[in-house]
């Protein structure tokens, strides 16, 4: 399994747009290659380098096992019409996006972590990246990554 983006590529920067710099909107994301037996993907979003530990920027799960992609400006909505649902984020527990905004310094990292599961979560919107990582531990039949950078 494979996940990329048309607007960065692994390890280069996330363009401001994308940022708290510019417009703070999610970036499009694609991927390919799940394993047979796919049910849902979740989607997870955060910064290891964060001065206060990993910062959590997106949550999103019960992504439909169909699905190949995300657009770009996702909605900050706990629901969508396709029955995903959106997590709290470490921006005051919100749900939906919070773009890469690190204090000045050096560029951190930004990991778009993608699961593919084979079954969907039976949670309600708006839990924590905990939360969700607890609940499909046993249930994850691949993941893959995508980094991309931020700086200040």
């Amino acid at each position: 399994m494979k996940i990329t983006s048309p607007a960065f590529s692994e390890g280069q920067p996330i363009p401001a747009t994308y940022t708290c710099e510019g417009a703070d909107i999610s970036p499009p994301l694609e991927w390919s290659d799940p394993p047979n037996g796919t049910v849902s993907f979740v989607l997870i979003c955060d910064d290891p380098d964060a001065p206060m530990g990993t910062w959590v920027h997106w949550v999103v799960y019960g992504i439909p096992g169909d699905a190949r992609s995300l657009s770009e400006n996702i909605p900050s909505t706990e629901s969508f019409l396709d029955g995903s649902l959106q997590g709290n984020t470490d921006f005051k527990g919100r749900v939906g996006y919070g773009g890469p905004c690190p204090p000045p310094g050096k560029p951190h990292r930004y990991y778009f972590t993608l699961y593919a599961l084979g079954s969907k979560p039976d949670l309600p919107a708006g839990v924590t990246k905990a939360e969700l990582l607890e609940t499909i531990s046993n249930d994850v039949l691949a993941e893959c990554n995508l980094m991309g950078t931020f700086q200040r």
